[in-house]
């Protein structure tokens, strides 16, 4: 390959597209969602078993790998890909979230943030220097800009549930006047184009692997502007939009993907960050997004929370409810994943039958390690399903198929497309 990442878009319908992404390690479909495997590992499940829910690239994290066994050690194996058995692309993340989300255990200045590691409780330094250095050891396909992610919403503005905010803001206000959300807002603009910048300078491998570029702002749209001016000014093979499902409302979420996404530029690819519950993934789809990644169908689905298109359900079945006592039915009628459809699998069971409702729910109240095996599986296939059926959608620029498969999302398919349209 001349570059290390090649994307082009194939449909369009209202500001949604579909693409192909092209990378060392192959291709995968766009718009797609990458299932998290946080320490070179899906949870729980066999890479080929990932593979056959549809999913084509995977999202490792940085810090967690730099905690154990370590990049340098994962580089002397072969890189992230052998390490892992995984022969498709792989995106790491920079560390950058961590620096939010563990926010009551590190110190943020210019230069970069200072961690206690969960591990041992020593002192972990991440700058962007550092960052890129880790990532090129891992040897992923894709890496991103160490970048400084604020809270989304002024913590001090009203109750939150958010306990990770209210310690960034703790973090952010040693100082006399203490926390003022625009002015951190500001800071974290500005420190992550310049982070940018230096992470672009210590890239030793942009033959190989390709530098992403996130844009911050919080919920103000004329911040999102200016970072998305300048760090979009800066040539790389793809940028994110980073800083949102951080507090924020579901309706917030949209509301500043559906600004920023149609701004970014139209042959790269556009990767919204930790955004993963259908209702968000569609919206931004319809925005103009290509790439999502998400630990909700992994996490819920170790908690006994299956995804499900039925709005009578909310969107998830959860699954450890005395209801479900009973229910012989599978996860999802319909679903062909290997716990509603183990047959088309290959799976050998009584009969060719699904597992039922009440055999998962009798496995998790057991404590048996298949209960959460079998509902990521079905998680994981759901998200699958749902990037097919969008790509579809766009591909035919015909959206009614998709709302009756998927009735839970009709509004916000006819809200969206009626916002891109206007």
């Amino acid at each position: 390959m001349s570059q290390p990442l090649t994307f082009n878009v194939t449909h369009t319908s209202a500001n949604a597209r579909t693409g192909r992404v092209e990378t060392p390690h192959g291709g995968f479909d766009t718009p797609a969602f990458m299932p998290v495997g946080t320490r070179a590992s899906v949870k729980g499940i066999f890479p080929h078993h990932v593979r056959q829910t549809g999913a084509e690239i995977l999202l490792n994290n940085t810090y967690h790998l730099m905690l154990r066994p370590g990049s340098k050690l994962i580089q002397e194996l072969g890189g992230v890909h052998k390490f892992m058995n995984w022969d498709g692309p792989i995106l790491t993340d920079s560390g950058g979230y961590q620096a939010y989300s563990m926010a009551d255990i590190n110190a943020i200045d210019e230069d970069g943030v200072s961690f206690r590691s969960i591990l041992d409780g020593s002192t972990i330094r991440l700058t962007p220097e550092i960052a890129i250095q880790v990532q090129n050891e891992l040897g992923p396909d894709i890496i991103m800009a160490f970048d400084d992610c604020p809270p989304s919403v002024d913590p001090n503005a009203g109750p939150t549930n958010q306990v990770r905010i209210k310690q960034a803001a703790l973090r952010d206000s040693m100082k006399k006047k203490g926390y003022d959300h625009d002015a951190r807002l500001t800071i974290a603009n500005e420190r992550t184009v310049r982070w940018l910048q230096r992470c672009k300078e210590a890239h030793a491998n942009p033959q190989t692997q390709s530098l992403f570029g996130i844009v911050q702002g919080g919920t103000d749209l004329d911040r999102r502007d200016w970072c998305l001016e300048r760090i979009c000014n800066i040539e790389l093979p793809g940028y994110a939009i980073g800083g949102v499902a951080v507090g924020e409302t579901s309706e917030d979420i949209a509301r500043v993907v559906r600004h920023t996404a149609p701004k970014m530029p139209a042959h790269k690819p556009r990767y919204l960050m930790g955004v993963g519950y259908d209702r968000d993934i569609t919206a931004a789809v319809i925005a103009g997004v290509d790439m999502f990644d998400c630990v909700l169908p992994t996490r819920n689905g170790r908690n006994a929370n299956a995804f499900t298109a039925d709005p009578s359900t909310d969107g998830q079945l959860r699954l450890r409810n005395a209801k479900f006592a009973k229910d012989e039915s599978p996860i999802e009628p319909g679903c062909d994943c290997p716990a509603c459809n183990p047959a088309a699998h290959g799976w050998a069971t009584y009969e060719g039958r699904h597992f039922s409702r009440a055999y998962i729910r009798n496995l998790f109240i057991a404590g048996e390690m298949l209960a959460p095996i079998l509902v990521t599986l079905h998680n994981l296939r759901f998200f699958q399903r749902l990037m097919e059926d969008l790509r579809e959608a766009i591909r035919s620029d015909d959206w009614g198929p998709f709302k009756l498969k998927r009735p839970n999302l009709s509004a916000i398919v006819e809200h969206s497309l009626e916002q891109a349209r206007a």
